[in-house]
C-alpha cells in the first residue's frame, strides 16, 4: 500500500454525481432512522422509564445533538464518501481511520440485518404458511434491488416509504387526539403524566431509560456518507443532519406521549415487544394491523438505507486502497453506484438474518442483532467527535476553548454508552475489530506500510459542482 492519494476516478471513468438536493437527503435521514422509530422499543422504553418515555426521548435527543453537530461540521471540512472513516483518517491518523470503518460497517450491515430479520418475522406471523427463510429472501433481494438502481431510485423509493409512514403516523396522531378527546381523564396532571409523574419519578430510571432512547437516532450518521451526492454539501449536510434528529425527535415525543396517555404504565401490556401496536390498536381497532405493517415497511426502508450507505463506505475505503479497489472502488458506469458492494452488503445480510436466529438462542434473533448494533455505532461516534477537536482546535492557527465543549461532551457521552454495553455486545465488538486489525496487518505486510486514506475531496468539488 502506499502514501499516494487516489482520485474518485480515472480520466473518463464512471464516478458520483451530485443528484441530491437537500430534502431528499433530509428524508433520507429520517427515513434511515425512521420515522415510527420508537415503536419497537417502546414497551421496553415506558416500562424502564416507570412512564416518562417521551422525557427520556427528548433528553436523548439533546443527547444526540452535540455528536450530529460533529458529523455536520465534519462533513462540510471533509465532504467526501468516506464519512467517518475519512474524518478520523485525516484528521487523526489513518489506522484509525481505517478502524473507525472497520467499526461502521459492523453497525451498518447489522442494521440492516435486523430490520431484515424483524420484518420476515412479522410477515411469516401475518403470513405462516410461507417460511421464514422464503421472507428473508425476498426482503434482501428487493432491499438489494433497489438499492442497486442507483440514488435516484433509491431517493424516489425512500420518498413513497416516507410518505406512506407519515400517512400512517398522521392517521395514528388523530385517532390518539380523538380517543384522548372523548374519555374522560379526571386525574390530576394527565396531560403532564408522560413528561413528570412524582409518585413514579426516578432519576436513575430516567437516565437509564435516556440510554435506551439513544437507540432511536441511531443511524442518522449515515447521511454524511451521501456527500459527493448532494449539491452544496458543505451546507446541505449539517443542515440535514441536524434536521434529521430534530424530525425524529419531534415525531418521536409525540408518539410516545400519546401512548403513553391511551395506555398508562400501570396497566400491563399483552406483549411488551408490540405495546405500541396495542396501543395503537386501543384508539382505533384497524391500527393495530396497520401501524404493525408500518413498522415492517419502515424496518424495510432502514434496511434499504443502512445497504446504501455501508456500499458507500465500502467504497470510500476502496478508492482508498484500504480494501481492494478493483472490486470495492468500482462505480457502475450507468447507474453510478457501486454495485458490488451493493450485492456483497445483500448477501452478508441475508446469510446474517438466517444464521442468527440459529445462534442467538431466542426466537427470532433480533435481540441480540439490535444489541450488537451499538458498538459499531459508538466507536465511529467518539472517532467523530474526536476529529472535531483535532481539526478545529487542535490544528487551527487560533486555539479557541469553546471549540473543544461540544465535541468533547458527544466524545463523553458516547463512551458512557459504549462501557455500558452488554457483554455479548463488548465481546463480539472485541473480535470484530480484531479481525480488522488482523486484516490490515495483512494488507499492510505487517504494519510495514502506512493504510492509505483518500482525501481529494477539493478535487472531487472542482469536478463535479
Amino acid at each position: 500500500m502506499t502514501d499516494s492519494t487516489s482520485s474518485n476516478t480515472n480520466a473518463g471513468a464512471p464516478g458520483l454525481i451530485r443528484s441530491l438536493r437537500l430534502r431528499d437527503v433530509i428524508i433520507y435521514g429520517v427515513i434511515l432512522v425512521s420515522p415510527i422509530s420508537p415503536a419497537p422499543i417502546f414497551g421496553s422504553l415506558s416500562h424502564k422509564a416507570q412512564g416518562h418515555a417521551a422525557i427520556a426521548i427528548l433528553f436523548a435527543m439533546f443527547a444526540m445533538l452535540p455528536t450530529a453537530i460533529s458529523y455536520g461540521r465534519m462533513a462540510r471540512a471533509y465532504p467526501s464518501a468516506g464519512s467517518a472513516f475519512t474524518f478520523v483518517g485525516n484528521e487523526i491518523g489513518a489506522t484509525l481511520g481505517y478502524l473507525t470503518g472497520w467499526g461502521m460497517m459492523m453497525d451498518y450491515i447489522l442494521n440492516a440485518m435486523i430490520s431484515m430479520i424483524w420484518v420476515s418475522q412479522q410477515a411469516h406471523v401475518y403470513v405462516p404458511d410461507v417460511p421464514y427463510d422464503v421472507w428473508v429472501v425476498f426482503f434482501a433481494m428487493l432491499s438489494t434491488a433497489v438499492t442497486a438502481q442507483g440514488v435516484h431510485m433509491t431517493a424516489r423509493a425512500n420518498i413513497a416509504m416516507g410518505t406512506v409512514l407519515g400517512v400512517i403516523v398522521t392517521v395514528y396522531l388523530v385517532a390518539a387526539c380523538h380517543y384522548i378527546a372523548v374519555h374522560p381523564h379526571a386525574t390530576p396532571g394527565f396531560f403532564v403524566r408522560p413528561f413528570y409523574e412524582a409518585t413514579t419519578w426516578d432519576w436513575h430510571a430516567i437516565l437509564a431509560s435516556t440510554a435506551l432512547a439513544m437507540l432511536i437516532f441511531i443511524g442518522f450518521d449515515g447521511i454524511s456518507t451521501l456527500s459527493e451526492e448532494v449539491h452544496d454539501p458543505k451546507r446541505n449536510i449539517m443542515r440535514a443532519t441536524i434536521a434529521t434528529c430534530v424530525i425524529v425527535a419531534v415525531l418521536s415525543v409525540v408518539e410516545a406521549y400519546t401512548a403513553e396517555l391511551v395506555w398508562p404504565v400501570s396497566q400491563t401490556y399483552p406483549n411488551v415487544d408490540t405495546a405500541f401496536t396495542f396501543a395503537a390498536g386501543r384508539v382505533w381497532a384497524p391500527l393495530f394491523l396497520v401501524v404493525g405493517l408500518a413498522i415492517m415497511l419502515s424496518l424495510l426502508a432502514v434496511a434499504v438505507a443502512a445497504q446504501l450507505a455501508v456500499a458507500r463506505l465500502l467504497f470510500g475505503m476502496g478508492r482508498s486502497g484500504s480494501l481492494p479497489r478493483t472490486f470495492f472502488g468500482a462505480i457502475h458506469p450507468t447507474a453510478h453506484v457501486p454495485r458490488n458492494n451493493v450485492f456483497l452488503v445483500g448477501f452478508v445480510a441475508l446469510t446474517g438474518a438466517i444464521a442468527l436466529p440459529m445462534v442467538s438462542g431466542n426466537a427470532t434473533g433480533y435481540e441480540l442483532g439490535a444489541n450488537l448494533v451499538n458498538f459499531g455505532a459508538l466507536v465511529s461516534f467518539m472517532g467523530v467527535n474526536a476529529s472535531v477537536i483535532f481539526h478545529y482546535y487542535w490544528r487551527a492557527d487560533q486555539r479557541r476553548r469553546r471549540e473543544v465543549f461540544l465535541p468533547l461532551t458527544g466524545f463523553g457521552i458516547c463512551l458512557l454508552l459504549l462501557v455500558n454495553l452488554g457483554e455479548r455486545a463488548l465481546v463480539f465488538g472485541v473480535v470484530w475489530m480484531s479481525v480488522g486489525v488482523a486484516f490490515a496487518a495483512w494488507r499492510t505486510g505487517g504494519f510495514r506500510t502506512r493504510i492509505a486514506i483518500f482525501d481529494d475531496a477539493a478535487h472531487l468539488l472542482a469536478e463535479t459542482d
